[in-house]
Formats: C-alpha cells, sequence, structure tokens
C-alpha cells in the first residue's frame, strides 16, 4: 500500500491505495471533482522528494504528499 496524504489547505483524508505509479493516482483523485484543481497546482513529493513526472514508480510503504501552493509573509 502506498500512503497518500494531502497537505495545507487541501481539506482531504490520508489514503491508502494499491497503486504503482503516480498516474494512478492523478486518474483516482481527479474522479472527486474539488481535487482537479489540487492537481493541476500542487507539487508532488514521494518518500519527502519532489518529483516531476506521474511516471514515478511507486512501491509498497512509500508516502506520497501533495503540496499545496502557499503564500506567506
Amino acid at each position: 500500500m502506498v500512503k497518500v496524504e494531502f497537505l495545507g489547505p487541501i481539506q482531504k483524508e490520508s489514503l491508502n491505495l494499491k497503486i504503482s505509479n503516480l498516474q494512478e493516482l492523478a486518474t483516482i483523485l481527479q474522479k472527486t471533482p474539488e481535487m482537479t484543481e489540487w492537481l493541476a497546482n500542487s507539487a508532488i513529493a514521494v518518500n519527502d522528494t519532489l518529483v516531476s513526472s506521474l511516471d514515478f514508480a511507486l512501491k509498497d510503504g512509500d508516502k506520497v504528499s501533495m503540496l499545496p501552493p502557499v503564500c506567506g509573509g
């Protein structure tokens, strides 16, 4: 299982999914209308390392984090 957590203002509980890459995660999340904008604007980290390709392979025990854009001052 892969743990998916949503950080910052994304109001979604963590998920545990059987997925093999980030494209599968994107497909699942696109089925939830409020996640569409977050998918387009968020960075993705796997095991605390930023990744840029949806083809990134996942393995059992990985942790995926969706990092929405934030502003601070």
